[in-house]
């Protein structure tokens, strides 16, 4: 029989459910995510560093756990928050059950409540702190909560990036391939291997990383990660980025996005329940064409704030939050949403080959 388990909200809510992964607890931010598919890549996601995962799919862990989906070195969530587990997974590439990878990596997981519930009191109330437990009661629960910091207390960036330069060579090798240093602020794997598959030379480098030593490396541009977290614990990032911009070419992905545009002055701010799914329709402005998007973010650039020179080039079509920036004089790139997500499959993988694009022109 399984355990029984308990996810405790900051107001108090518990729901009472069975345990799976590890029997521990853990506290973290709790969101939700409407993506049907993909948990393996969600759960490794960095991004999801500091929260609570809720899954609004009902039935989880049915394709295993493979050996090439990670998007990270380990799982990312502090907690996995599911209708249904199911416990014996069928698919050719499975390598192991959710409920032995968590295990392994520590991390604990709640299956049986009622997650529709769960989700619309976030949509109603906002985000909350929570505490996902097998080991405490209830009340137990409430008061190390209580205890613990805030989401926006933690600088969950800086645990997320690497501690050390690396690189990756292109997949297919050109005459002058561009060369790329991709700053860590909690990077994917997908990105990786998407500026590869373009003919990039990726470095990747810690987020703190000066931008002396970033002219040292000479790179033909410059793309700042996703990450976890609040952008305004990022101010060293801002600094360095505002000794580059116009010199050359840069883009921004999610927190790099954010990043980007504080550079400028721009202000963000926390959305209520933030945007977590496979599902976000997007506009271009300058084509009009729609993209559906994957997106993982809890905070979102204030378009009032936007300074002259600083353009709105892509729009979210459910509350209209920027998606994308643009520059009218320096060659800037930057995206709220995931590039290297695959909800289209390849829908907005076209924004790397225009940013190796936006390295060409500029090296010429």
């Amino acid at each position: 029989m399984d355990d029984k388990a308990y996810l405790v909200l900051e107001d108090g809510t518990t729901y009472e459910g069975n345990a799976f992964g590890a029997r521990t607890s853990s506290c973290g931010e709790v969101v939700f995510d409407t993506s049907m598919t993909g948990y393996q890549e969600m759960l490794t996601d960095p991004s999801f560093a500091g929260q609570l995962l809720t899954l609004t799919y009902p039935l989880i862990g049915n394709y295993g756990i493979n050996a090439i989906d990670d998007q990270s070195s380990h799982v990312q969530a502090r907690g996995l928050i599911v209708r249904e587990h199911c416990a014996s997974p069928s698919h050719f590439q499975s390598s192991e059950t959710l409920d032995a990878y968590l295990t392994r990596q520590g991390i604990p997981g709640i299956a049986g409540i009622d997650t529709r519930s769960l989700t619309r009191r976030l949509r109603s109330s906002g985000v909350m702190m929570g505490v996902l437990t097998s080991e405490m009661t209830p009340a137990e629960a409430l008061r190390a909560l209580h205890a613990a910091p805030s989401y926006e207390e933690q600088d969950l960036a800086a645990e997320a990036s690497t501690d050390s330069e690396w690189a990756t060579p292109p997949q297919h090798s050109g005459r002058n391939p561009m060369h790329v240093v991709l700053l860590d602020c909690g990077v994917k794997q997908g990105i990786t291997n998407h500026l590869a598959a373009a003919g990039c030379q990726v470095t990747v480098v810690p987020l703190w990383t000066t931008a002396d030593r970033i002219r040292e490396l000479a790179p033909d541009g410059v793309l700042v990660s996703p990450g976890p977290g609040d952008p305004l614990h990022l101010s060293v990032v801002e600094e360095m980025m505002c000794q580059l911009l116009g010199n050359l070419p840069i883009m921004g992905i999610c927190l790099g996005h954010q990043l980007i545009a504080r550079a400028f002055g721009a202000k963000t701010y926390k959305l209520k329940f933030g945007h977590h799914g496979g599902n976000h329709p997007v506009r271009d402005v300058a084509t009009g064409r729609v993209y559906i998007t994957t997106q993982n973010h809890g905070y979102a650039v204030d378009d009032a704030s936007l300074p002259d020179g600083l353009t709105v080039s892509h729009v979210n079509l459910n509350d209209g939050t920027v998606e994308g920036l643009s520059h009218r004089d320096y060659p800037l790139l930057s995206i709220q949403y995931h590039a290297e997500g695959s909800p289209g499959p390849k829908d907005s993988s076209y924004l790397f080959t225009q940013f190796v694009d936006l390295m060409q022109q500029h090296a010429s």
